[in-house]
């Protein structure tokens, strides 16, 4: 009963703490307001010249956004209105202007630059304003290989060809390179409140993996999971993905099964002394995005600590990060970096398995992919991307190791966030180095 207060709180304690990190609604909107209107005046504008393109030009209706454009809207607009034309130029003395050719005015982002009593016709009204404009290339979200780039769909591809001249025609390319560069690219205001978003996410499995949580014998693993939903929405913060809680056990001897980790384990199982547990967490707060995978050891009674061999079992996998991280530099492409850092990961004894992605606005972002699971051998096209300076990725990976006492192999996996200055990587909040220990009450 003692312990059970201590416990509670504890709890108690940290939540306290954790709320007051979680500013009020109010609050986070102007936070979001200031990171954005920062982007769009500094960031923008260095990255349309950088990839030379004159005009971006971003079409959603209401409630079928571009995932762009939902980035670029202010903390009021939930999603666009009627149809949201978003318009970002270089003009005659090269400054960069941004204009709403719609209904409205995007906040005090966009300057409306439709009347519609003086035309009637939205369409006409853009191709008017690109004609004055006379930019010589008009880029719009269409993209092959990068989903969140190829948010133009096609009913308004055709309706915004329908009402170009050819000449203008000729110069719509897609803007692939710079929506992923805009999706891509942190701020300093943004890496102010990246590594607190990390924090809150490593101090949500904290707590999960605990006997606050977990009693083991009755908890079971959708337990788990649907606490970590509800201490989610508790703290007035949102999952981009339903979280996954996973078993690895002594007495099971079936082999390890990627799909299934990836897929989702049976929920129902009970969690019981010996269990070897592995979470896979994700919260959005101020539009950016975690995704953590940690591990936690159910004590066995007598035990004070894991298994020496599932301990030596993440030292492994931590070297695998270690090795991976030492080979992401400016330039390399997602492909090079995955050959060198499994070449020297298997000449160290190691089994890796590496799938690292960028993180941002998007939990599974934009960018330069290091590897997917079932594809090892490098990524097509998205594997091909360069890695960029100022970018974050999800470290993510996992080392088989076989454990004699269990005469099985096991794989410890592990996510942690990452960010990259052009120098060097590192993690935002630390990573895992001890497991979570969960005692048999």
């Amino acid at each position: 009963m003692i312990v059970l207060r201590l416990l509670l709180i504890i709890s108690t304690l940290w939540f306290v703490q954790v709320e007051a990190a979680v500013v009020s609604l109010k609050e986070q909107a102007q936070k979001i307001d200031q990171i954005l209107e920062d982007r769009l005046d500094n960031l923008l504008p260095e990255l349309m010249q950088r990839q030379n393109i004159d005009m971006w030009l971003l079409i959603s209706r209401e409630y079928n956004e571009d995932p762009i454009l939902k980035t670029m809207l202010p903390s009021s607009w939930e999603s666009a209105r009627r149809t949201t034309i978003l318009l970002i130029y270089k003009d005659k003395d090269n400054a960069y202007q941004r204009l709403s050719v719609s209904r409205y005015a995007v906040g005090n982002l966009f300057k409306q630059a439709w009347d519609k009593e003086q035309q009637p016709n939205q369409w006409l009204a853009l191709a008017d304003l690109i004609k004055q404009i006379d930019p010589d290339n008009i880029a719009i979200n269409h993209s092959q290989h990068f989903a969140l780039a190829d948010g133009l769909v096609h009913s308004e591809y055709q309706k915004l060809m329908s009402v170009l001249p050819q000449g203008l025609q000729a110069r719509v390319i897609s803007s692939e390179p710079l929506a992923i560069a805009w999706l891509e690219t942190r701020t300093p205001l943004e890496m102010e409140i990246y590594p607190q978003i990390t924090d809150l996410g490593h101090g949500l499995i904290k707590r999960a993996f605990s006997n606050e949580v977990v009693t083991p014998g009755k908890t079971t693993l959708g337990d788990v999971a649907w606490w970590l939903r509800e201490q989610t929405t508790s703290l007035g913060l949102s999952n981009w993905f339903h979280p996954t809680v996973s078993i690895q056990r002594q007495q099971d001897k079936t082999k390890f099964d990627q799909i299934a980790a990836f897929s989702g384990y049976d929920q129902s199982l009970i969690i019981e002394p010996g269990d070897l547990l592995h979470v896979d967490f994700g919260i959005t707060y101020l539009r950016l995005n975690t995704d953590q995978q940690q591990h936690a050891y159910v004590l066995k009674p007598g035990e004070t600590q894991a298994p020496q061999q599932l301990q030596l079992a993440l030292q492994k996998a931590n070297q695998l990060q270690d090795i991976l991280l030492s080979h992401i530099k400016l330039s390399k492409t997602g492909n090079e970096v995955l050959a060198l850092a499994r070449q020297q990961a298997i000449e160290s004894g190691l089994k890796p398995t590496i799938y690292t992605h960028p993180i941002g606005f998007h939990g599974h972002a934009a960018g330069a992919t290091i590897g997917m699971w079932d594809q090892q051998q490098g990524v097509a096209v998205n594997g091909d991307y360069p890695i960029q300076p100022n970018t974050a990725y999800s470290i993510e990976l996992n080392n088989a190791d076989f454990i004699q006492s269990w005469n099985k192999e096991i794989r410890i996996m592990l996510e942690e966030e990452a960010f990259f200055d052009g120098n060097q990587i590192k993690y935002l909040s630390g990573r895992q180095q001890q497991f979570h220990l969960i005692k048999s009450l």
